[in-house]
């Protein structure tokens, strides 16, 4: 009597954390750095909810809206490249990082047109705490968007190169944690800054 040979069970797939381990060390330096400066903006507004409330009406939702749609339409052209890269279709990797860094610059641009409504009304850092914290923050996020527009810069032009494939995509992955952490940076900043009461 012949004995059947039992099925070949493949190991299943390990997870693993897309890039490299020092990238999720500096988003989660950041996201710190992020997280004191929201607890500080909800502790200030806490003390004096009736001047946050108020100077709150100043600011054009329409605008904030605008740039989440934007940051989000971002993150989601990198997460077409990253998954370009992982099927080998390498003309299409530099294509959706393009499109991505079009949506960190539209974003760029609707913030400085802000600004400048906000600093030709002669509104400052020491007009009131309120503006205080919307200038510092929004600001701070800004800087942010412009380091990641830098780093997807970097990435699109060794995407030109054919730099990213299957089994290759460390700096692709790397540069695209980073992005995400801007995307999710500001949808939480547009709510708590924009929007709550």
């Amino acid at each position: 009597m012949t004995e059947l040979a039992a099925p070949s069970i493949s190991a299943p797939d390990h997870p693993r954390l897309p890039g490299d381990l020092a990238i999720w060390f500096f988003i989660l330096a950041e996201m710190l750095a992020f997280a004191v400066f929201f607890a500080s903006y909800a502790f200030a507004r806490s003390a004096n909810p009736e001047l946050f409330n108020l100077h709150q009406q100043t600011l054009d939702r329409n605008a904030g809206a605008l740039n989440t749609l934007l940051l989000v339409t971002g993150s989601w052209f990198v997460v077409l490249a990253v998954q370009a890269a992982h099927r080998n279709d390498q003309a299409a990797v530099p294509r959706h990082i393009a499109l991505g860094m079009l949506c960190g610059a539209g974003f760029l641009v609707v913030k400085v047109f802000e600004y400048a409504e906000k600093f030709g009304a002669g509104i400052s850092l020491s007009t009131n705490t309120f503006y205080m914290f919307y200038i510092s923050l929004t600001f701070f996020h800004f800087m942010h968007v412009i380091l990641g527009m830098v780093i997807l810069a970097v990435i699109w032009t060794q995407a030109r190169k054919g730099a990213y494939r299957s089994g290759e995509c460390n700096g692709l992955e790397s540069g695209a944690a980073y992005w995400h952490m801007v995307d999710l940076l500001w949808i939480i900043l547009f709510p708590l800054v924009y929007v709550m009461r």
